[in-house]
């Protein structure tokens, strides 16, 4: 362990210990909420919790871990990942559920950029060594298109197309009830749960998000969205849905019924990354990839229309 004394700025007056030290640190705020609870975190001399207000003129003591080697990326298959199209720059895939897009600590499954190494296709190496050539995520539960670069420069000019809004991400979810109106934005700024550390929320001061939707067809007790992402957050479209009380069916993590979620043998969150559309890094012209419902999501879609 390594000891770090950081004299509290008036720039962090009165922000929560484990947003001001991961800000200090550079570090995430569930690594200094576990660092707080496991009493490596002393605020003036006493042990802090992470919900603790700093105070401008303290005094911030922190134990901090060895650092972890990098986190490798193992060459595995990934079965059911199909490649849509691949060239000199770029490589879409459709990625099944249950799949990473890159390794990370404490992720022991399958992940895109391993599948694609398992494959023989060479990609980017920007990025940090576990991350190369991947200039957006879908969540391991999430299923869908998604682009991965192969070249430096695709690479570059993705990650600038991302940041600047310029990429088409159309997506389809599955929320329960009925969206009123069934057509319109929600923009509302989304950080971490003030009290789930593994959760995300609707926060005042929170990143810009704007999603755009539209429901597309109507059933009994749930509604299918077309949806635009304006913004790219963690966990965005479940946030965005379960703040206006219409959680992506299967959702339980967002409060969606876990009854309903057995009628329809979902698993996971109703959840896909339709379609993604964007200029091509190699000469502009546009390109646009869609992905097909997998079986358990078009499944609980038959269910629905039969009960109607």
């Amino acid at each position: 362990m390594s000891t770090r004394m950081l004299p509290i700025p008036e720039g962090l007056d009165g922000m929560r210990v484990d947003a001001g030290l991961a800000r200090l640190l550079g570090l995430s705020r569930t690594v200094v909420a576990d660092l707080a609870e496991s009493g490596e975190v002393l605020l003036d001399g006493r042990p802090a919790a992470k919900s603790d207000r700093l105070a401008a003129g303290g005094l911030l003591e922190v134990r901090l871990p060895e650092p972890e080697q990098p986190v490798r990326v193992v060459a595995e298959p990934v079965e059911g990942m199909r490649v849509l199209y691949d060239d000199e720059d770029i490589v879409v895939v459709d990625k099944p559920v249950g799949v990473a897009v890159h390794p990370s600590p404490g992720w022991t499954g399958p992940t895109v950029v391993g599948g694609l190494a398992a494959a023989g296709l060479r990609i980017s190496t920007s990025g940090a060594a576990e991350r190369q050539g991947v200039v957006h995520r879908l969540d391991a539960g999430t299923t869908g298109v998604m682009v991965v670069a192969k070249s430096e420069h695709a690479y570059t000019v993705l990650k600038r197309a991302f940041k600047e809004r310029t990429v088409l991400k159309g997506y389809h979810a599955l929320v329960q009830g009925h969206p009123d109106p069934t057509k319109g934005t929600i923009d509302a700024p989304i950080d971490r749960h003030p009290r789930h550390d593994y959760k995300f929320a609707v926060v005042a001061g929170g990143r810009p998000s704007v999603t755009h939707y539209e429901v597309i067809e109507a059933f009994r007790a749930a509604s299918l969205v077309d949806i635009k992402l304006e913004t790219g957050r963690t966990h965005q479209i479940r946030v965005h849905f379960a703040a206006l009380r219409h959680p992506c069916v299967g959702d339980l993590t967002y409060g969606a019924d876990p009854v309903l979620a057995r009628k329809l043998g979902l698993t996971r969150q109703w959840l896909h990354a339709r379609t993604l559309g964007f200029a091509h890094p190699a000469d502009g012209r546009w390109v646009e990839f869609t992905s097909e419902y997998p079986a358990d999501l078009a499944a609980a879609l038959d269910k629905l229309r039969a009960q109607t």
